[in-house]
């Protein structure tokens, strides 16, 4: 896959900032949009999001509202938007410009690369999602784009989902084909005790140490496409699976939706990195080991 270069986002560097741009480097990461440093003629920096079919490594798939292909920059502007205003830090806008957006260049550290010393940023952290989460809606959806009033419960949406998982993890891993039946009943028997619930919380919805930034000792939030309104515990069980130990739960979490969740997320984490691989994307062998951890994990339970 070609990546940008000088001559693509010259014009893009000069709408932003007003010079010339110098130097380009693709950034570490990204799967579905390409992340751009910008070095200007003055040494300054930027960095540049760019939503174009030749950055996007993921193959062609059903369209979903919900958790399809989360990418664009209107979805990024949405999301940037209700994130701030819920509480969260998220990188100050430069620029918008057709399908690039140029956010602030922090020069900051991944959490991940310090979340085994950095206990002030991690608090922060949870202090943040803590009130994201408490930013509600009566109806669950990405924010500007809510799901109808009569729509399924999360919980039927969640368990629809996992069962399509499950049958295309069966696919491509002859050990959860061997347990199908088991897991699609462990994945019903989880639904059925779920309670109705009438109100859901801002998440982020796919974040993990890789994706918050710490600058000045404060989180920033990135990669925030994603963002919606839905049951908090999504959110918690995708953040135990990545902060493990520094995970910090919720109060009031309800133990049946995290139950349901927790497999839920472990099926996701085995067929996207699987239907990722089908493609070009170059970070194969990290891919192949979130797979295979979560298909033990899918066993186990």
């Amino acid at each position: 896959m070609a990546h940008l270069g000088v001559a693509d986002l010259a014009h893009v560097a000069q709408a932003a900032y007003g010079r010339e741009l110098r130097d380009v480097v693709r950034l570490h990461g990204g799967s579905k949009k390409g992340v751009y440093r910008l070095t200007l003629d003055d040494g300054t920096t930027g960095v540049a999001y760019v939503w174009r079919t030749s950055e996007d490594y993921w193959p062609a798939h059903e369209h979903d509202p919900l958790f399809g292909n989360a990418s664009g920059r209107d979805l990024f502007l949405t999301a940037h938007t209700a994130l701030s205003e819920a509480g969260a830090c998220v990188p100050r806008l430069v620029l918008v410009h057709s399908d690039v957006v140029v956010v602030e260049d922090l020069g900051a550290e991944f959490l991940e690369k310090v979340l085994d010393h950095d206990t002030e940023a991690l608090e922060r952290l949870w202090d943040d999602l803590a009130a994201v989460h408490q930013r509600t809606s009566p109806r669950y959806g990405r924010p500007g784009a809510l799901q109808p009033v009569d729509a399924p419960p999360v919980p039927d949406v969640v368990l629809q989902r996992a069962l399509g998982h499950l049958d295309a993890c069966c696919e491509r891993v002859p050990r959860i084909a061997a347990e199908r039946d088991r897991l699609e009943a462990e994945l019903r028997q989880r639904h059925a005790v779920v309670e109705p619930r009438a109100e859901y919380g801002l998440v982020h919805g796919e974040l993990g140490p890789d994706h918050v930034l710490v600058a000045d000792g404060r989180p920033v939030l990135i990669d925030i496409e994603g963002a919606m309104f839905f049951d908090v515990e999504w959110e918690h069980a995708f953040l135990e699976l990545r902060f493990g130990p520094h995970h910090r739960p919720a109060p009031g979490l309800d133990p049946a939706r995290m139950s349901l969740y927790r497999l839920a997320q472990h099926l996701s984490l085995v067929e996207g990195p699987l239907r990722l691989l089908d493609g070009d994307f170059p970070h194969r062998d990290a891919m192949r080991e979130i797979a295979e951890h979560n298909v033990e994990r899918v066993l186990s339970c």
